[in-house]
């Protein structure tokens, strides 16, 4: 069996409505990261006291699903939908492939580690 990475880099609001999406599909297990980062949007443009300034990187956060390649799609297409707003900055998706996985507690592999 094959598995796939998701890395889904998410407006912070909407990790509850993805978590929910995943869940809903079967997909439980996931690791959730605070990052920082920029796209096209590049950053965006404050205004304070002292006058304007720009904010570089924005705060995102990374989710991360391990996944067979049978249910990759079904995992893209929650995450994709409870993430959109329709605005910039909803984020990206990138997908990889896995060669092993390995539950450290037991020495199980592959997809009996999942």
């Amino acid at each position: 069996m094959s598995f796939k990475k998701i890395e889904a880099i998410i407006r912070s609001e909407k990790l509850e409505e993805v978590r929910i999406a995943l869940e809903a599909e079967g997909f439980v297990g996931m690791t959730v990261t605070e990052v920082k980062g920029r796209g096209t949007q590049k950053g965006i443009v404050l205004e304070w006291r002292a006058g304007e300034y720009r904010v570089e990187f924005l705060p995102k956060l990374k989710v991360e699903v391990i996944v067979d390649d049978f249910d990759c799609e079904r995992a893209i297409s929650a995450i994709e939908k409870s993430a959109r707003t329709g605005q910039p900055g909803d984020g990206k998706i990138f997908v990889s492939p896995v060669e092993n996985i390995i539950r450290v507690r037991t020495g199980e592999r592959g997809d009996k580690a999942i």
